[in-house]
């Protein structure tokens, strides 16, 4: 079984901007990894941004944050 990831999830996660908190208006990729643990041991929200911050999570747990950088710079946000 081959894994394609969607190119427009990808985009998305990007660009997407934490909505509330401290740390408001940030990039989810540039939040600190010690916020998303905080989130995986107290709970993440519901809905789309708790799905998008474990993703998050994962990415930066695997050191995968370049491919998320690049992605941002390649598919500017005002070519969405």
């Amino acid at each position: 079984m081959e894994l394609s990831p969607d190119k427009g999830q990808l985009i998305e996660l990007a660009h997407y901007r934490m909505p509330f908190g401290k740390y408001k208006g940030f990039y989810l990729i540039n939040l600190p990894e010690a916020y998303l643990l905080w989130f995986q041991n107290k709970g993440f929200p519901n809905g789309k941004l708790g799905t998008l911050l474990k993703q998050i999570l994962e990415i930066k747990i695997n050191g995968l944050e370049p491919i998320i950088l690049k992605i941002q710079k390649e598919f500017p946000q005002e070519s969405m």
